[in-house]
């Protein structure tokens, strides 16, 4: 296309810059590293996982209620003896800016990650077992628990009292996750990622199949405000 613009500034010297080169656009499809998000060596059976989630659906359903619209969850742990959920053992606390006054606010109770010690007994047996125990081997872990999320969907711009332990189990290159200023793809081959929840963070799913993740909370000092 010929254009001749009638004003000659930085702003015009810059969209010409970047019309003359086309930005990589085949890496987004993969992991990249960055502050507060790494890949662990660490590795389980992708094809195990993907076969625990279908008996683990088989034996309960998701919690929530909002499995095509959104968040939804299995808890892989619990308290000691427990059998209720509440929506906050589901959810948990905290923090966001939630409009234009940029004043950050909880939202939710605080729960004690090292409460949540047991292996929930209804998915005894399963290979997502073995995953926690191989997890609990080399870290403080508290609430595990299988998150999805629906087709074109995203989280709320949030932050954690504590990092935790990330492990696709169905993923698409649709399917993104941002710390701070840093946003990648974490593929569904098996890896788990550390994600420093601590900061700023949300997940999205912009592709057109379920996202489902394991999600293992690092039962660490929790931040408490």
């Amino acid at each position: 296309m010929s254009f001749t613009p009638q004003i000659q500034d930085s702003d015009v010297a810059l969209i010409e810059r970047s019309m003359s080169t086309m930005l990589d656009y085949k890496s987004v499809a993969e992991f990249v590293p960055g502050p507060g998000i790494a890949r662990l060596n660490l590795k389980f059976d992708i094809a195990k996982l993907q076969e625990a989630l279908q008996e683990c659906l088989r034996r309960e359903e998701f919690m929530g209620g909002m499995q095509d619209q959104g968040f939804s969850t299995l808890p892989l742990t619990q308290r000691p003896g427990q059998t209720e959920w509440t929506a906050n053992d589901l959810s948990g606390r905290y923090w966001l800016r939630a409009d234009d006054r940029y004043l950050e606010e909880p939202r939710e109770d605080l729960v004690p990650e090292v409460d949540f010690s047991e292996f929930n007994p209804k998915f005894k047996g399963t290979y997502f077992e073995f995953v926690y125990q191989e997890l609990s081997k080399r870290f403080p872990i508290g609430r595990t628990r299988i998150l999805s999320k629906g087709l074109y969907n995203c989280n709320s711009w949030h932050r954690d009292p504590e990092p935790r332990l990330h492990i696709p189990v169905l993923s698409n290159p649709g399917s993104l996750f941002v710390v701070n200023h840093h946003v990648t793809h974490l593929p569904a081959d098996g890896s788990v990622y550390f994600t420093d929840t601590r900061a700023y963070h949300t997940a999205l799913n912009g592709g057109e199949q379920h996202r489902v993740h394991i999600v293992a909370a690092l039962a660490y000092d929790q931040v408490k405000e």
